[in-house]
């Protein structure tokens, strides 16, 4: 409402004057009469969009409209020619659309959540004032002007300024990623609003206290409505797999358009009907098009996604297993996904004596107790029979100095005023009495280069002397030592204090400690197997510079002359600078990095053609995780939204897990490229019958239906095997694929189509003709579709697809390794798949019931007996194939490595 106006700088009374409004709040008229105008206090997260038109829409695909186009025109035929079979066809064709359809449509039915995560974040109930009296009203019927009353445990409804506050502290974690809870004072500000303790956020946390507050923005107009329009307009990133299946569906239908059209009119030319025709083309187009693909496609990444959990990696999007098998970077947090999140101290420095934690020494320095002391009072931590509440560094601290002194009879003070840690302070201050003497003392904490700014004295061996610039250097020399071996610097100091205001200098230097959070054991191998994959690693973290550089020393992200880039550095570098630093540095830290900037550091990266893959916990991380094009989210640590933003969630919140995760993708890539031959392989087989038909006048080989047989029926389980199959040895020693990479490519066309496509009809039509000559059957004898020997011929030809497909199989289970090597058996899905296609064709070819639906007939032994050797020659010739590969052969290398 006051839009233009700096809210957090301006008096109350001027503020509440802007907003017409009072400490006694609205009246219900005038509350109703804004919310008219204003709106209701809600996120709009999403278009209103009817459930029927999504579905619908799922049907504008190419593949769709091909299938839908076929089904048509099998049920044009089927009324020109009755009892032909088309029914069945258009049948099973209309019916894979809406298979195909619906899951779509539940897929992206989950993906709302991501926006609908936001609404959870906004309360029901809040006391308001109304008519000059307190009542629950829902959170959604607030309006500028109204004021509410916060109470410990509150949720923040909307944005507004603080009229009175009484040891009111919010969490702001949610929002700005700052993880201290923030104490707000009315009486203060800062000259950013975000910063500014007399202001709180919609959807932020009330942690203590109590406060009263009159709204100023509400719904889209707050800062967390800024959030979500801008996660609105970030476009979630489309996966590789999304458009390697896009671009595989295209090819494929125009091939199938191409020759059903061109096909058409040859046997228009040639003098057949046009029913004849319509049947033949419609024949074609389903023979070359995979109407299993996608259902195939679906549930092997289902199957991935399964494998993924019992590894601590939730998948939220199917399409995303892929993906990450594309990824060329990780951006990744350091506190607890390459660090076990264990933070304690580990060294105290007082005067120039460093000490281990342990050191039993330690405690009889004369400097320890005023450590300690400022330790337990400049904290915000509890602690609790399990061990502490509250900040982890807080935490750490309290319980450092409970295992030294009683910290009850340290705390044992009057609270005066506190001014809370913040990023951009780095500091916190806190003012106590002491309940015996009255005397008032200061205590603060922070960053040792804050910290030093503010003392002109330091505490050495009990006595306090003057902070000359020598003794000023030996304390950073002590602390540049601290972070030289990964621990986290923090320092502490006290002065007196008249209590009317937080001192900002004069203050006694008291001593450092170092806080380390120890390297998972894991990483190291991990971040080895990243490099030998080709992934680059780039870690964005709040902690200071030489900090992470040597925690990234240790766990092996540097190995040579890296980069560390401070916040504020990145700031202020312009997109163009930002991309020359990540192109030019290959080893490369961001530190001091706010939330934020993880946007910016993503979008740079996947302006450079880069596949990017990036961690994140809090509400302001979901643009950068939503834009990614893999967004992982911390399952232990993370918000809500940020889960619902990211596509994979990390159960333990280990960088060892991603890199799991990375080597499932791109298994992924590879098998679906495997049952992408597999299924390919049958279109020849499928086609060449319907061109002999026309070329050669002889009776069709192969009908329409045990097409859709073979398509939907016996190629789907064998396909899931193969989408089942682990990892060949070399997948995480090659770099990661490139985006210009394709699903279907020149290789894998020659090798399906061309050789055991090829092999696979020749044993078709060898079955074919010798049952046709072996039953007396002469060239240009007509046949009609009910004479037996015709039904048993194309069932021999039916047969002798799938003896071939058995060989094809066990030939697509690897890419460059020797079938001998992985192991006959390894695989049991597979095999599972080969008895489905043997029971299938056993049905087809044996139960009368199958025989009448599919026009089909019972086979003799030798007649299944022809395709053997055909069998036999595409497992020994693959096996060379191979061989020759792993040779290095150039021309299997340039034509046959598919």
């Amino acid at each position: 409402m006051l839009k233009d106006i700096p809210l957090q700088s301006r008096p109350i009374n001027e503020v509440k004057d802007g907003l017409r409004t009072s400490d006694d709040g609205l009246s219900t008229a005038e509350a109703q009469a804004r919310l008219a105008q204003y709106g209701r206090n809600e996120l709009q997260v999403g278009k209103s969009t009817p459930e029927i038109v999504k579905f619908l829409w799922q049907f504008k695909n190419f593949f769709a409209l091909l299938l839908l186009a076929g089904g048509g025109l099998a049920l044009t035929a089927e009324r020109l020619d009755p009892g032909q079979g088309n029914l069945y066809i258009a049948i099973a064709l209309i019916a894979v659309v809406f298979l195909n359809a619906t899951f779509t449509y539940l897929q992206e039915h989950q993906s709302e959540k991501i926006m609908d995560s936001f609404k959870k974040m906004m309360p029901s109930i809040v006391t308001t004032m109304r008519d000059g009296a307190p009542c629950e009203l829902p959170g959604a019927e607030l309006v500028p002007g109204d004021v509410i009353v916060l109470h410990e445990g509150d949720k923040v409804p909307a944005d507004g300024r603080l009229l009175s506050a009484s040891h009111f502290k919010v969490d702001l974690s949610s929002l700005t990623g700052e993880s201290e809870p923030q104490l707000l004072d009315p009486a203060k500000s800062h000259e950013s609003i975000m910063e500014s303790p007399n202001m709180v956020f919609s959807g932020t946390l009330v942690q203590s206290g109590e406060g009263r507050v009159v709204i100023c923005e509400t719904g889209m107009t707050t800062q967390i409505g800024s959030i979500v329009e801008l996660t609105k307009a970030t476009d979630a990133a489309e996966t590789p797999i999304h458009r390697e299946i896009k671009h595989f569906i295209k090819m494929i239908s125009a091939i199938a358009i191409f020759l059903g059209l061109t096909f058409f009119a040859v046997s228009v030319a040639i003098g057949n009907g046009a029913i004849a025709s319509l049947i033949f083309a419609i024949g074609i187009i389903v023979a070359n098009v995979p109407e299993g693909l996608l259902p195939t496609v679906t549930l092997s990444l289902t199957m991935a996604s399964r494998r993924m959990a019992r590894k601590n990696a939730l998948i939220k999007n199917l399409e995303s297993v892929e993906t990450l098998g594309s990824t060329t970077v990780i951006c990744t947090d350091k506190t607890g996904t390459l660090t076990q999140n264990r933070l304690g101290v580990n060294t105290v420095v007082l005067g120039r004596q460093s000490y281990r934690v342990d050191d039993p020494a330690l405690t009889a320095d004369p400097i320890s107790k005023p450590l300690l002391r400022t330790m337990a009072i400049c904290n915000n931590a509890y602690l609790t029979d399990v061990g502490y509440s509250g900040d982890a560094t807080d935490g750490a601290l309290l319980l450092f100095a409970n295992d030294k002194a009683d910290v009850r009879s340290l705390i044992d003070v009057n609270e005066i005023s506190e001014e809370p840690f913040s990023s951009v302070s780095k500091r916190m201050i806190s003012i106590v009495s002491d309940k015996q003497s009255d005397a008032t003392t200061a205590y603060l904490k922070g960053a040792p280069e804050v910290v030093l700014d503010m003392c002109d004295r330091v505490m050495i061996n009990g006595e306090i002397l003057e902070l000359t610039p020598s003794r000023r250097s030996h304390v950073i020399d002590d602390y540049r030592t601290l972070a030289g071996r990964g621990e986290r610097g923090l320092a502490f100091a006290s002065r007196l204090s008249d209590g009317s205001a937080v001192p900002e200098d004069g203050y006694i230097f008291i001593g450092l400690v170092g806080m380390i959070d120890p390297p998972r054991p894991e990483v190291p191998v991990a971040l080895e197997r990243c490099r030998s994959a080709g992934i680059r690693v780039i870690m964005l973290t709040g902690d200071y510079g030489l900090t992470a550089e040597t925690i990234g020393r240790q766990i092996g992200l540097f190995t040579g002359i890296g980069r560390v880039v401070q916040g504020d550095e990145l700031s202020a570098m312009s997109d163009s600078a930002l991309q020359n630093v990540l192109k030019t540095e290959p080893e490369i830290i961001f530190a001091r990095i706010a939330p934020a900037q993880k946007l910016q550091v993503v979008q740079a990266l996947q302006a450079l053609g880069e596949t990017v893959t990036v961690t994140g916990d809090g509400v302001n991380d979901a643009p950068a995780l939503k834009n990614a094009d893999m967004g992982v989210a911390m399952g232990l640590m993370g918000t809500d939204v940020a889960k619902e933003a990211s596509n994979m969630v990390l159960m333990d919140d280990n960088f060892a897990t991603i890199v799991s995760a990375i080597e499932e993708g791109r298994t992924i890539f590879d098998n679906i490229k495997k049952f992408v031959a597999y299924i390919l392989t049958s279109n020849i087989p499928e086609i060449l019958p319907f061109i002999a038909f026309v070329l050669l006048d002889i009776p069709l080989p192969l009908t329409v239906i045990l097409i859709l047989g073979i398509d939907l029926g016996t190629d789907i389980v064998p396909a899931l095997g193969l989408g089942a199959e682990p990892p060949e040895t070399d997948v995480m020693k090659r770099g990661p694929r490139k985006r210009s990479e394709r699903l279907l490519t020149r290789n894998l066309l020659i090798m399906s189509y061309g050789v055991v496509g090829m092999i696979q009809a020749a044993a078709g039509f060898f079955s074919y003709f010798v049952i046709l000559y072996a039953g007396g059957w002469e060239w240009g004898q007509d046949l009609a579709n009910s004479d037996p020997l015709y039904r048993t011929a194309i069932t021999g030809f039916f047969a002798s697809i799938i003896i071939c497909q058995v060989s094809d199989v066990l030939i697509c289970r690897t890419r460059r390794q020797s079938i001998f090597t992985v192991g006959w058996f390894s695989n049991r899905l597979v095999w599972l798949g080969i008895g489905t296609e043997l029971l299938l064709l056993a049905l087809i070819a044996y139960v009368p019931a199958f025989n009448v639906f599919f026009g089909t007939a019972p086979l003799e032994a030798w007649h299944l007996m022809l395709s053997v050797p055909f069998a036999i020659l595409i497992l020994i010739g693959d096996e060379l194939r191979r061989y020759m590969i792993r040779r290095d052969n150039a021309f299997v290398q340039r034509w046959l490595m598919w």
